[in-house]
C-alpha cells in the first residue's frame, strides 16, 4: 500500500515539474478534443468542393465513436484567398493554438514554405492537392502528401506521348514551383524516352488574356503540333479559349492538359463559361479512384447535399481533390487513435530556438512546438486505412500507392475514357484492379497495354503528326552531287532533285515525328563525278548540314563524319567482257576437263585390274591367254557404265570392290548427263578474267570510277600499282574500254560497286560479273538530324527495296511497300 502511494505521488510530481518546467499544455489521457485546422482558397474549383468534403469529414468523424473513441476533432478553416502570404499567416495562426495538424495547403508554393514551419514545429500538415514532385519527404518530413505527386502525372503524360511516336512538344506552364517542378519532371520522362520538350511556355501565374494570347502566337509559328497544358483551374479554360480564337484547336494539333482541366469537368460538367466547340478532341488526365460501395453511398450523399447548392453561378460537382481531401481528415482521425493507443499524449512547449530571438513585434514566442509530433506523424505514415479514394497507404518514398490515373477524351458535349495508366502497368483498356482485356483492332494487338480509339482537334480519329514545318528557323543544307553518270541514284535539272537516293531520303523524313525544314545544294560542276571525300569535307567544314547521294560507307569515311544505316547494300565486283562458247562435235567432252578424263580412266583400269586379280584363281571367265584377260579387264571395268557384265565375280571381295564402283558409275553418269544437257541447252559464257584474284596478279589495265574509294581501296589494300588504274566517267566509256581491251587502250574489267554494275549491265550485252563480291559495304546518309531508326526501319521491314534485275525499260525501279 505504501509502494503504490508513493508511485502516485511521484507520477504528480514528475507531471507537475514537467508542466511548469516547460511552459507547455499537458494532457495525460485521451482529450476531449483535438484541435485541427485546414488552410486553402475556400472560392477556387478545388477548394470549395474540399471545404464542404472536410467539414462532412469532420462531421462523420465525430459521429463515429470507434474512430477516435469518444475524442471530437475541432475543425478552423482559413481561407488564403490564393495568397501564398495569407498561406503563411494563417498557418502561424494555427500553430499558436495547440493544433495537432494542419490539413492543407492547397498550393505548392505555400507549402514549400510552411513546410520549414512545420518541420521545426513538428506539426504535420496533410496536403490534399499540393502536387509538386519536389515537395520531398526527404526535405520536408512533416509535409505528407494525401493526393497523387505530379512525377506520376508527368510519367503518364510521357508515356502517352510515346505510345503515339511523337517525339517534339511544347510545354505551356504556369511559371512557378507548381508549373516549373512539373514540367522538369515530364522534361526528365520524355528524356528517359528519347523524346523533348522543344519549347517551353512559362505563364505568369495571373496571366492577362493578352499575355495568353502572345503565348499562343510564338507557339503557333513553331514546329511541334504536341501542347502540353499544366496550369491553374482558375485561367485554364480561358487558354484554350483564346487558341481556339487563333484557330489552334484545329486539325493537326494534339492538346494534352493535366489534371486541372478533368478536376473543372467533374466540378461543373456543363461549363457555362466556355464553348464545347473550345475543347473539342483535348485529351487530359484524372486521377483514378477505384469505384467502391463506400464511394457510391458518398457520392449520393453529395448529391443530396448539393442539389441547389451552387457558387458562384457554377454546379457544385464532386472532384478527385474533394474526396482526397476527405480521406485526408478520415486518415488523420485514424492515425490520432493509434498515437493515443500507444499511450502518448498532446503536449506543447516553446521553442528555444524561438526564444532566443526574443522580444519584438511578431510575437514568435507564441508558437509552440508539438512535442508528439513526431510520433503522430509515423502513425500517419504507418497506418492503413480505406477510404473514397480506394487504399491509403504510403510508400517508404512518402507517396500513396499504386498510382494511376484515367485517360479522357472531350467528345461533343462529354467526356469518354479512352484508357487507364498505372505506374507499374502502364496503359490498360480497363482499370487497373480489374482483368485486363486485349483490344482487337485490325487483328493486332500489343498485350494489354492499349487504348481506345481518340476524336483529335478537327473532328478526326486519323492520328495528328504532330508537327508541321516551321515559321522560323534555318533550314538544313544537304548536299547533294551533281553526277554525269548514274542520274538514276542521284539527278539533278535544274532546281529539281531527282533519283533513287532522294526518293529514300525524302520518304524517311515523311517517317520522322518532326518536322526538318531543309534544302537541297548541289555539289560539282555537273561536267565530271566530284569526288566523295572532298563532298564529305564541306561538312567538317560546317558548308553542309548532311549529304544525300550514293555515298559509301567505309571505315577512313567514318572517322570523318556519321552515317546512318545502310539504306541499300553494296560491294565491288568485277565485270569483264564475255564471249559465247558454241556447240561443237566435240561437245560431249566438255563436261569433263582433261584431267577429269584422265583421272576416270585410270580409275576404269584399276577397278578391272582388281577385280581379275581377286577373281582369276576362281573364275574361269577371268582366265585365258594374256590378250583375252587384257581386254576383259577392259570389257569388265566399262561395260558397268550401261549393262551388267557377262562375267560373274564370286568372291565376297571382288563384289564389294564391284558395288562401291557401281556407286561411282552411278555418280559420274548423273553428273555427265546434268552437265551435257546444260551445254547443248543453255548458252555458255566464258571469260579470260575469272575474278578479282586473276586480275590483281595479271598486269592488264584496270577501269574504275572516277571519284569512287574503288581507287585507294585497289592500291592500299589489293597493292595493285596506281598506274594500271584508268579512270573512267560514265558508263558510256566502261563499254568503250572494255570493247576496246588492253591491246587497244583500253582496259580488261571495271571494277565498280555492285549498284552501278547491275544497273550498267541491265541495258547493255557481252558483260558479265566475273567472281564473287569481294567487299561488303553500303550506302548511307551523311550527319543527317536523328532519322537513323527510321532507315533502320525501312530495310528491315521492306519499306526500302531495290531490285536491280527488274530494271528493263527503266534504268530503275523503287518499291516502297511493307
Amino acid at each position: 500500500m505504501n509502494k503504490a502511494l508513493l508511485v502516485m505521488l511521484f507520477m504528480v510530481f514528475y507531471n507537475g515539474a514537467s508542466s511548469n518546467g516547460l511552459g507547455a499544455n499537458v494532457t495525460t489521457a485521451r482529450p476531449e478534443v483535438v484541435n485541427i485546422g485546414a488552410i486553402f482558397t475556400f472560392d477556387s474549383v478545388i477548394g470549395k468542393i474540399a471545404k464542404l468534403a472536410i467539414a462532412l469529414a469532420v462531421e462523420d468523424v465525430n459521429s463515429d465513436p470507434e474512430i477516435l473513441n469518444g475524442t471530437k476533432l475541432t475543425l478552423k478553416m482559413q481561407n488564403t484567398k490564393s495568397s501564398d502570404f495569407l498561406g503563411i499567416i494563417e498557418a502561424l495562426q494555427f500553430l499558436e493554438n495547440d493544433t495537432v495538424a494542419i490539413i492543407g495547403p492547397q498550393f505548392s508554393a505555400t507549402a514549400h514554405v510552411i513546410s520549414h514551419i512545420a518541420d521545426e514545429l513538428k506539426v504535420p500538415l496533410l496536403s490534399f492537392a499540393a502536387t509538386d514532385p519536389t515537395l520531398s519527404p526527404t526535405q520536408f518530413p512533416f509535409l505528407v502528401r494525401t493526393t497523387r505527386s505530379d512525377l506520376f502525372q508527368m510519367t503518364a503524360v510521357a508515356d502517352l506521348v510515346f505510345y503515339y511516336e511523337w517525339r517534339d512538344v511544347i510545354a505551356i506552364y504556369v511559371n512557378d514551383d507548381f508549373g516549373r517542378n512539373a514540367i522538369a519532371a515530364l522534361g526528365d520522362k520524355l528524356a528517359e524516352k528519347r523524346c523533348k520538350i522543344s519549347y517551353k511556355v512559362p505563364l505568369n501565374p495571373k496571366a492577362t488574356k493578352d499575355e495568353i494570347t502572345n503565348a499562343l502566337i510564338s507557339v503557333s509559328s513553331m514546329e511541334s503540333r504536341i501542347l502540353i497544358l499544366h496550369i491553374y483551374t482558375s485561367w485554364g479554360l480561358q487558354v484554350l479559349t483564346e487558341a481556339r480564337n487563333l484557330m489552334m484547336m484545329a486539325s493537326g494539333y494534339v492538346w494534352i492538359a493535366t489534371d486541372w482541366f478533368s478536376t473543372i469537368i467533374d466540378t461543373d460538367p456543363s461549363l457555362p463559361f466556355i464553348s464545347t466547340d473550345d475543347i473539342q478532341g483535348v485529351l487530359t488526365l484524372k486521377m483514378y479512384t477505384p469505384e467502391s460501395e463506400l464511394k457510391k453511398k458518398f457520392k449520393s450523399r453529395w448529391s443530396n447535399l448539393t442539389s441547389s447548392r451552387r457558387v458562384n453561378g457554377s454546379s457544385f460537382g464532386l472532384n478527385t481533390y474533394g474526396l482526397y481531401a476527405y480521406d485526408s481528415v478520415r486518415h488523420l482521425a485514424v492515425a490520432l487513435d493509434s498515437f493515443f493507443a500507444r499511450g502518448e499524449n498532446i503536449s506543447f512547449s516553446n521553442d528555444s530556438n524561438l526564444n532566443e530571438l526574443g522580444g519584438g513585434k511578431l510575437n514568435l514566442d507564441a508558437l509552440n512546438m508539438f512535442n508528439g509530433g513526431s510520433q503522430l506523424l509515423q502513425s500517419i505514415l504507418e497506418v492503413n486505412t480505406t477510404g473514397l479514394t480506394g487504399p491509403v497507404k504510403f510508400n517508404p518514398d512518402g507517396n500513396l500507392i499504386k498510382p494511376a490515373f484515367e485517360v479522357i477524351n472531350v467528345i461533343g458535349t462529354g467526356t469518354r475514357t479512352i484508357g487507364y495508366w498505372s505506374n507499374s502497368s502502364g496503359f490498360l483498356l480497363d482499370p487497373p484492379e480489374k482483368p485486363q482485356r486485349k483490344l482487337q483492332s485490325n487483328g493486332s494487338s500489343t498485350g494489354t497495354e492499349r487504348l481506345y480509339s481518340v476524336i483529335w482537334p478537327g473532328q478526326t480519329t486519323q492520328k495528328p503528326r504532330g508537327w508541321v514545318f516551321p515559321d522560323n528557323g534555318r533550314k538544313l543544307r544537304i548536299g547533294v552531287p551533281n553526277r554525269v553518270s548514274y542520274r538514276e541514284f542521284v539527278g539533278i535539272k535544274g532546281t529539281e532533285f531527282t533519283g533513287y537516293c532522294i526518293e529514300v531520303f525524302q520518304a524517311a523524313l515523311n517517317e520522322l515525328p518532326y518536322g526538318v525544314p531543309y534544302k537541297f545544294v548541289p555539289f560539282g560542276d555537273g561536267k565530271k563525278n566530284p569526288e566523295n571525300h572532298e563532298l564529305l569535307h564541306m561538312i567538317q567544314i560546317g558548308e553542309f548540314d548532311g549529304v544525300v547521294g550514293d555515298i559509301t560507307i567505309t571505315t577512313s569515311r567514318t572517322k570523318m563524319v556519321d552515317f546512318t544505316q545502310p539504306y541499300i547494300e553494296s560491294g565491288l565486283v568485277v565485270v569483264a567482257p564475255i564471249r559465247k562458247l558454241n556447240s561443237s562435235a566435240w561437245a560431249f567432252l566438255r563436261p569433263f576437263t582433261p584431267m577429269m578424263w584422265g583421272v576416270t580412266g585410270i580409275f576404269f583400269l584399276v577397278v578391272g585390274t582388281v577385280v581379275w586379280i581377286l577373281e582369276r584363281r576362281t573364275n574361269e571367265d577371268f582366265r585365258g591367254p594374256p590378250r583375252k584377260q587384257f581386254v576383259t579387264i577392259i570389257w569388265f571395268s566399262f561395260s558397268t557404265l550401261f549393262f551388267s557384265q557377262k562375267e560373274k565375280t564370286g568372291s565376297t571381295l571382288g563384289r564389294f570392290v564391284l558395288i562401291i564402283w557401281l556407286f561411282v558409275v552411278l555418280i559420274l553418269n548423273s553428273s555427265y548427263i546434268a552437265s551435257l544437257t546444260s551445254i547443248l541447252t543453255v548458252e555458255q559464257l566464258s571469260s579470260p578474267v575469272k575474278g578479282i584474284e586473276s586480275l590483281a596478279t595479271g598486269g592488264d589495265p584496270i577501269g574504275f570510277l572516277k571519284g569512287s574509294f574503288a581507287e585507294n581501296y585497289l592500291t592500299d589494300e589489293l597493292n595493285i600499282h596506281r598506274s594500271r588504274l584508268v579512270p573512267l566517267n560514265s558508263p558510256e566509256e566502261y563499254e568503250k574500254a572494255l570493247q576496246d581491251g588492253p591491246s587497244a587502250g583500253g582496259v580488261a574489267a571495271v571494277i565498280d560497286e555492285r549498284a552501278y554494275m547491275e544497273l550498267f549491265l541491265s541495258s547493255r550485252c557481252g558483260y558479265s560479273i566475273v567472281g564473287q563480291e569481294f567487299t561488303k559495304m553500303g550506302w548511307g546518309f551523311v550527319s543527317i538530324i536523328s532519322f537513323n531508326l527510321i532507315v533502320q526501319k525501312f530495310v528491315t521491314f521492306g519499306f526500302c527495296i531495290f531490285f536491280f534485275r527488274h530494271i528493263t525499260l527503266i534504268s530503275y525501279v523503287v518499291i516502297l511497300s511493307i
